[in-house]
């Protein structure tokens, strides 16, 4: 077997990279030796490989349900916004440079096609199948031209595809039917069907729209998988609604101890690896909220200052939020804070860019004896080490180098009264540590809160990850999935006018 696979969706945040990795646990359940791809990701959310290279966190948690070790060949390609206008762009797990949206549409992204497609022919030299991710929709027509990630790779790996529609937002067969009549001839014969994602209620009122669907386009749907609550997935591109007062959390289960403990993140401009709060949600008892106001800031136990693609702009929006005042007051009072990365760099005193935002000297806000200097390399590894008595793992993505002259040291940074600072991320997975630090937290709060004994984050991350294997072996054609992964597209798939414009 050397099957394939392209799950492209109606919208951005359809449900590709859940239903990527629900696949993938589907897969490797049926004894196939399965990995995960995306040829293009844009994202802030990485992770680093064990040898040392940035890919997009979904596709990191997509190896882990498909049961691999991640590898840079999963996602060769990963931009990481830094403006509106601007991302770094991260090739095969190394930063090349920064290009605009008109720049690296204008060529680059083109040039990039023949590294991608060389990716994923040796992935499928070394397993059963791969299971591809698309990016937003495969409809974008201004797009196709330069298109790596889509109807691009599949065309060009011949792979057939099912399309994810998000029927909560409602529109769904609308979106499927113009998703596919949008799609020239050549495209369409590569659209097998479809997967109804996150439906509610009761199915035999959507089966006639089902079959109508197939009626008008010729194609089978290949699932009607149901709204599934407190999966807590790493999501690619960020918190999409607003996120003043959204919550995260895994588990629900009333606190150990008589307290709660109440976290609030501050939601800094281009936040990335929001995802090391996962673990704080994780335990019983520990209430996690992004915030965006002073006020939001009373009642927390502890503050977290997560990383961040600006240091700098984060910075000033800390300040001009009066967030940082707030920051100040909390650490006077010996009240916790916990920077993480560009948090933590924030938190120190000094700050000399000349590489991510160019500003040169910057004021920090002076909480840690840190002075940071940004390197034009970017640290990429896998640190383990111990704090607090406990072991520790994590991983390192950062342009700034910190210099630490004082406190106690805390990983590799430091801790002064109530305030810590590291860059690690992913360092409050290990459960050991993170119980610790949580006892640290609840002491100086004054809250009688206890950490469960026994929360484990890597057997909570594996149990969403069955849950979603179950979505698919539950909820999906898996006979007719698996013809289409062994044998590619059907033929004669009818085209759907008007098709792609000229």
């Amino acid at each position: 077997m050397s099957g394939g696979l392209l799950v492209a969706g109606t919208t951005s945040d359809a449900g590709k990279s859940v239903v990527t990795a629900g696949i993938c646990r589907w897969l490797v359940r049926q004894g196939v030796k399965v990995a995960p791809f995306k040829g293009q990701n844009m994202s802030l959310n990485s992770f680093v490989t064990r040898e040392g290279a940035e890919i997009g966190r979904a596709q990191a948690m997509q190896a882990q349900a498909a049961r691999v070790e991640p590898s840079a060949l999963m996602n060769p390609v990963l931009l990481k916004p830094g403006s509106d206008r601007s991302s770094q762009v991260v090739l095969m797990g190394k930063p090349v440079g920064e290009l605009s949206a008109s720049g690296y549409h204008g060529g680059r992204q083109e040039a990039l096609l023949g590294t991608v497609v060389d990716c994923l022919e040796r992935l499928r030299g070394t397993y059963d199948a791969v299971i591809c991710e698309g990016a937003g929709s495969p409809a974008e027509i201004n797009l196709r031209r330069t298109d790596i990630v889509n109807m691009g790779i599949a065309r060009a790996a011949k792979l057939p595809v099912v399309v994810v529609g998000d029927i909560d937002r409602g529109g769904v067969f609308a979106s499927f039917f113009g998703t596919t009549a949008l799609l020239s001839p050549e495209d369409q014969a590569l659209v097998a069907g479809y997967i109804v994602n996150k439906f509610r209620g009761d199915v035999s009122l959507l089966e006639p729209g089902i079959d109508m669907l197939r009626g008008l386009t010729g194609r089978h749907t290949y699932g009607i998988l149901p709204f599934a609550h407190g999966l807590g997935i790493d999501e690619e591109d960020g918190l999409r609604v607003s996120l003043r007062g959204a919550v995260r959390e895994s588990v629900v289960a009333p606190p150990v101890g008589e307290d709660v403990l109440r976290v609030a993140v501050c939601a800094v401009p281009l936040m990335s690896n929001f995802t090391d709060v996962d673990a704080l949600a994780a335990e019983p008892g520990v209430i996690v909220r992004f915030v965006d106001r002073p006020e939001e800031l009373a009642d927390a136990d502890l503050v977290v200052v997560p990383g961040t693609r600006g240091t700098v702009r984060a910075l000033e929006w800390l300040r001009e939020r009066g967030l940082a005042r707030e920051l100040a007051r909390r650490a006077a009072e010996g009240r916790p804070v916990l920077g993480i990365c560009g948090g933590f760099q924030v938190l120190g005193e000094h700050i000399e860019d000349e590489v991510e935002s160019r500003a040169g000297s910057v004021t920090g806000l002076g909480l840690l004896p840190v002075r940071v200097r940004f390197a034009p390399e970017k640290t990429l590894a896998r640190p383990t080490g111990e704090a607090l008595g406990e072991p520790v793992e994590g991983y390192e993505i950062h342009h700034g180098v910190a210099e630490v002259l004082g406190g106690e040291a805390f990983l590799d940074g430091c801790r002064v009264g109530a305030v810590w600072g590291t860059h690690w991320h992913g360092s409050l997975e290990s459960d050991g540590f993170r119980r610790r630090f949580l006892e640290r937290v609840a002491s100086a709060a004054g809250r009688r809160f206890v950490p469960a004994p026994d929360t484990s984050f890597g057997a909570l991350r594996e149990e969403q990850l069955d849950r979603l294997g179950d979505l698919i072996e539950e909820h999906a054609d898996t006979d007719a999935l698996m013809r289409l992964i062994e044998q590619g597209a059907p033929a004669g798939l009818p085209f759907i006018a008007p098709g792609a414009p000229a």
